[in-house]
């Protein structure tokens, strides 16, 4: 054999070599078979080190697991779920409102909600009801695709009709700090009736008769709550036409700022604000303090919520304190036994309680 021919026979042989050799595959086509045929064990052993089975010995998962480093192989949730009936993996809704997350009554239940799940070996993913995203059923397929165990919905009122499809394919779900429009979903919330009726007996007791409300949201039905309860008491007290003392404040300090402008126009004589939440209240006592209203000697104000800071404002800030931390602990703790059959339905409510601080005064002739 001459140089030439030996050189074309040495290329073929080595294009042989490598055609005989199996091409490694990329990470993103790995798959379970792979893991078990290079680990030498079957896909079911594979499943159990994934969902960390106890009956697998110490030797074999390490074995299984260095194969999965070393191939990188990621397993998606539904091959997760294949041994195992739970995901422990929980879905916290919210509605598309911006800067929810930054917000301070959504902060304080996320954070209950993060702490009990992460103690109790869950995972929490947050996701946001934008139209696109009902439309096109994502909060269906999250669950039927066996991604989570089931949902805790946030901030959701009976407007809100992507619930309905929660409650009729009756998912586990349930519904935090509200209720939904006849009872469709479980709820859990805090007794917004106890603290709209201690709100109002404090500022009775102090004189006031002339007390306006800022409200909001009046489609939520805890919203409702405190409604009902101010123009209940307010009829006990001979007031004539509520709802010319009450105005919406959309649950943000501008509303609250535009809806005492409203009423402070109206009823120059009103004494007392009752707000259905703190920043409503903030925005209401940042217009006071621009038109040289005082507060509490010339209007007292009464938020709900007690989120962060309230005391170290001037003056701080009367309110009806919402265990929401405790909320979320709870919410966490009712869904996990509801997935794993341990209860019924969930109709539940935390007590709530006044804190009286520098915003509430007797009432003085003005």
């Amino acid at each position: 054999m001459d140089s030439d021919s030996a050189v074309v026979a040495d290329n073929i042989n080595a294009i042989e070599d490598r055609e005989a050799t199996p091409r490694a595959k990329p990470p993103d086509k790995i798959n379970i078979r792979d893991v078990a045929g290079e680990a030498g064990v079957s896909v079911a052993t594979v499943s159990m080190v994934i969902n960390n089975n106890p009956r697998i010995s110490r030797a074999t998962h390490g074995r299984v697991q260095r194969v999965i480093d070393r191939l990188g192989y990621r397993p998606s949730r539904p091959a997760q779920t294949l041994s195992g009936k739970y995901t422990q993996v929980i879905a916290v809704l919210l509605p598309a409102l911006r800067h929810a997350l930054a917000d301070a009554y959504f902060g304080e239940l996320l954070s209950g909600i993060a702490d009990r799940a992460g103690k109790l070996g869950h995972k929490i993913i947050i996701e946001q009801a934008k139209p696109q995203y009902v439309k096109d059923g994502k909060h269906i397929e999250l669950y039927e695709r066996k991604f989570i165990d089931g949902y805790l919905c946030l901030g959701f009122n009976d407007k809100h009709k992507m619930l309905t499809d929660l409650a009729t394919r009756q998912f586990p779900a349930i519904m935090v700090d509200n209720r939904f429009a006849g009872n469709q979903l479980d709820w859990i919330h805090c007794d917004y009736r106890l603290g709209a009726e201690q709100a109002m007996n404090c500022l009775l007791q102090l004189g006031h008769r002339k007390i306006a409300m800022i409200f909001a949201a009046p489609e939520s039905a805890t919203a409702r709550d405190v409604l009902e309860v101010y123009t209940r008491r307010m009829a006990e007290q001979g007031m004539d036409r509520v709802d010319a003392w009450m105005a919406d404040g959309m649950f943000t300090p501008e509303g609250g700022a535009a809806a005492a402008e409203k009423l402070a126009g109206a009823h120059p004589d009103l004494s007392a604000i009752l707000c259905g939440n703190d920043k409503m209240a903030l925005g209401a006592m940042h217009y006071l303090a621009q038109k040289g209203i005082s507060v509490p000697n010339d209007v007292s104000i009464i938020g709900f919520d007690d989120i962060q800071h309230l005391p170290f404002i001037h003056p701080s800030l009367t309110t009806v304190h919402l265990p929401l931390y405790e909320l979320g602990t709870a919410a966490v703790d009712r869904l996990i036994e509801k997935v794993r059959g341990k209860a019924g339905s969930v109709t539940e409510v935390l007590p709530t309680h006044l804190i009286l601080r520098g915003s509430t005064s007797i009432v003085r002739n003005r």
